[in-house]
């Protein structure tokens, strides 16, 4: 119900939801940290600027209970904000600098600003595969892939972890 609620709440401080893919049972990220979540990507048409919506989506978390205590913690509601249109947030340096962060530094360096497009949507099937639903043509700003591009190019164990619900 937290995942229905919350696209209820998005389209109440947010936007108008535009469309709202099927929800996924995905593995906890990162893998063993947890039970299984539910992922699914939604559509947002805003007139808010990139760093409003992310604080709009972090005051929906709160509402929710979620408090922000170690990187990839334990959440009760995790919504992030993937991309913006073309938008390359702050820039083009700062968002290759993050995407290219080592694996071994992820888990504890955290940006201190938003980062957009999301420096690991690439990389992750529990966002690519719910976003191709609704958005299979969209292009990342920075490569030119498409997100039918991107989802395809993961490894298919990757892919067949994520169970619609």
């Amino acid at each position: 119900m937290t995942a229905l609620a919350s696209i209820v709440e998005i389209q109440q401080h947010i936007g108008r939801i535009v469309s709202v893919s099927r929800f996924f049972r995905t593995p906890a990220f990162p893998p063993g940290s947890g039970p299984d979540f539910v992922n699914a990507a939604v559509l947002v048409a805003t007139a808010m600027r990139p760093s409003e919506v992310l604080a709009a989506l972090h005051d929906i978390e709160g509402a929710f209970g979620r408090v922000r205590e170690t990187r990839w913690g334990a959440r009760t509601l995790d919504l992030d904000l993937l991309i913006f249109g073309d938008a390359v947030v702050p820039d083009r340096e700062t968002y290759l600098a993050w995407k290219d962060l080592p694996p071994e530094r992820q888990r504890a360096a955290a940006p201190d600003q938003l980062i957009l497009p999301h420096p690991r949507l690439q990389d992750r099937a529990f966002v690519l595969i719910p976003l191709a639903e609704i958005a299979p043509h969209l292009t990342h700003p920075v490569t030119g892939r498409t997100v039918a591009e991107m989802a395809d190019a993961l490894p298919q164990a990757e892919k067949t972890a994520i169970c619609p619900l």
